[in-house]
Parts: structure tokens; sequence; C-alpha cells
């Protein structure tokens, strides 16, 4: 006689084989590192945008109470005439509580928008970032690949003359400009060069070029904008030059301690063949790693140096974001960022095992 299975115990088998094929799919997804990096990636930008969305709501103040507070110190008006201008001129509920202000956000990000600007009523928030985005990669972008040449190119001469006297001063200068952080260099020069010397004009030199100059690919209008941008770009360099140097000496160091480069100089092979082919490809292998990242990590560290120097860039946008409390501004430049920052280690990972075949990605057959 045929015995029945009871239906807990056919529910009970469906579960199982249901949770097994959730394990198993979730192992396969674990095991590819592609698919696995993109989730932590993702991850990581939703914790990011997460943090900082009700981190700036704890800010004290909000975009009317900052807007009333200028116009009654601007026009000496009463404060319920104030709020009442202010109330009438942004559209945003600030009555809403953060948690449904927060969910309205993500439904938002989901559609790829990031919303109008609370102050400058009517602009959307990625046209803003759009307009200043070029200027900050300009300058940034130019000071980091001329601190990255300068150091790496100091820091293989200080490697490969160790403990020489050239050594030993680039060692210092090195150390004492990585010390530093840029904003002070970029005081430095104001107050040095611009104000005691009066070298240059601290005033001509605001502004990513002269407002009376046509936007056009003349030789005076790019030779504008390239000294509008040079006292950011010498703050980046100074600011960062002397890590390059450090870390490419390093670098340098430990690969000339390997057994291939003692087996070129026993084969005779050139000095320069030996710097150039043997230590100096090796030695870039991890900088090209730090470079990557370091890119992510460009408009987030010119938020300093484009307020001292009024650089009309993101970085100053932001700035002007943050004082006047325009919350939605704030929220898409920091996503901007989180999303700059994660795709750089990105892109830092797979490059370096483009250029060192030498490693195999965990996972991968």
């Amino acid at each position: 006689m045929a015995t029945r299975s009871s239906p807990v115990s056919s529910a009970s088998s469906i579960e199982i084989s249901l949770l097994d094929r959730i394990l198993d799919r979730w192992q396969k997804i674990n095991s590819n590192y592609v698919v696995r990096t993109i989730i932590q990636a993702l991850i990581t930008v939703w914790a990011v945008i997460t943090f900082t969305f009700f981190l700036i709501r704890l800010m004290p103040g909000n975009p009317i109470q900052v807007y009333v507070a200028q116009l009654m110190n601007a026009e000496s008006i009463t404060y319920e005439e104030a709020y009442g201008r202010a109330a009438a001129q942004f559209r945003f509920d600030f009555n809403a509580s953060p948690v449904e202000q927060y969910f309205d956000y993500l439904g938002n990000l989901l559609r790829l928008d990031l919303g109008d600007s609370i102050i400058s009523v009517g602009t959307p928030v990625i046209s803003q970032i759009m307009r200043f985005l070029p200027w900050t990669l300009f300058s940034a972008g130019l000071g980091l690949l001329v601190s990255f040449v300068t150091g790496f190119v100091l820091g293989m001469l200080m490697a490969y003359y160790r403990n020489s006297p050239l050594d030993h001063i680039l060692s210092f200068i090195s150390s004492l400009m990585s010390a530093v952080p840029n904003y002070i260099w970029g005081l430095m020069i104001m107050v040095v060069f611009g104000v005691q010397l009066q070298w240059f004009s601290v005033g001509d030199l605001r502004g990513t070029y002269d407002p009376r100059l046509t936007p056009a690919f003349t030789p005076e209008f790019i030779f504008d904008i390239f000294k509008h941008a040079l006292l950011p770009v010498i703050t980046y360099v100074l600011g960062t030059v002397g890590s390059w140097m450090l870390s490419t000496k390093s670098s340098t160091v430990s690969v000339l301690g390997e057994d291939y480069v003692n087996v070129a100089e026993a084969r005779g092979l050139s000095e320069r063949r030996i710097l150039t082919a043997y230590v100096g490809r090796n030695a870039a292998l991890p900088l090209f790693t730090l470079l990557a990242i370091s890119i992510g990590f460009v408009i987030g560290g010119s938020v300093l140096i484009e307020s001292l120097f009024v650089y009309n860039g993101l970085g100053n946008f932001l700035f002007q974001s943050i004082t006047g409390r325009d919350y939605t501004s704030m929220q898409g430049v920091f996503l901007f960022i989180t999303f700059s920052v994660v795709l750089s280690n990105l892109l830092a990972d797979l490059l370096y095992a483009r250029l060192d075949p030498r490693i195999r990605v965990s996972g991968e057959k």
C-alpha cells in the first residue's frame, strides 16, 4: 500500500529546495568578482547617501531661516515679513518628517531625478553640477597630473641615488610639503605673493575667466582660463607632490632589491634602460592604483581651495550650498562625489590587475 506524504512534509521539502537554490545562486554571485564588486559598490553608495541625507538635516538652520536672516540684515524688515517672502519663494515642504523626505528622495533618485535647487528656484541640481563640474575637472585634474608626474620623476631619483645629498634634500622637502595641508599652501600664496610681494592681484584672478571676455576657442580666452586656474593648480601641486615623491621612493627602493634588477645589472645593461624598462615600470604599478583612487577624491578635495580663490567650480558650489543650507544641491554633489570615489576604487582594482599579469582576481578561473 503506497504511503502518501503529508502536506506539511511536502511544504517543508519545497522550502528546503528553494533555500538551497537561493544559497547556490548566492554562491555563484559571490564567486563572480565583477558582480560582487558591483553589489558592494551599490551598497556603499546607498549607505553614504543615506548617512549624508540625515546628516545634512542635523545641521543648525534650514534654507528659510538662513534666507530670513539675510533679508532682515539687508533690508531691515521684520521677521514676519522676511519669513513670508522666504516661505513663498522656496518650493520645499519643510514640515514633512525626515523619513518622508528620505523616501521621496529615493523615489526621485530611482527616476534619475536629483530635484531642483532650493535656493535657485526652478534650477535642476543636475544642470548646476554639469555647469560647475568641467572647471573643477580642469583645475584639479591638471594639478593632479602635474603633481603625479613631478612626484614620480623626483621620487625615482631619490630612490636611485638614495643616501646621497640629493636624496636627503628631496626627502626633507617632500616630508615638509606633505605635512602641510593644501589650503595652508593656498593661504601662503595669497598672503605672501599676492598681498605682501604684490606679484599678482588676488581680485583679478577670481572666477574661472574674465567676465568681459566671450567664451570661445581663441588664444586670448584659453590663456585667460589658464591664468585664473594657475593659483588653484599650484596649490594642488604643492599639497600633493610630496606624497607622490615619498610613495614613489618607497616603491622604487623595493623594486631595486629584486633579483631581476640585479640580473639586468650583471648583464651589463645601461642604467637608463634598467631605470625605465625594469625599475620604473614595476615601481609604477601601485602608484597607478593610488592615482586612480585619487581621481575620485579630486572633487571632494576642491571645496576649500576653490572657496579660497573664489574659483567657480563644483567645490565652491558645494560650499555655497552648505552656507545656504541648500539641501537638494548638497545631496546631489555628495552623491556625485560618492559615485566618483566608488567608481575610482573599482577602476583601480581592474587597472592593477591589468598592469600586473601575475595578479589573478579572486574567484576567477
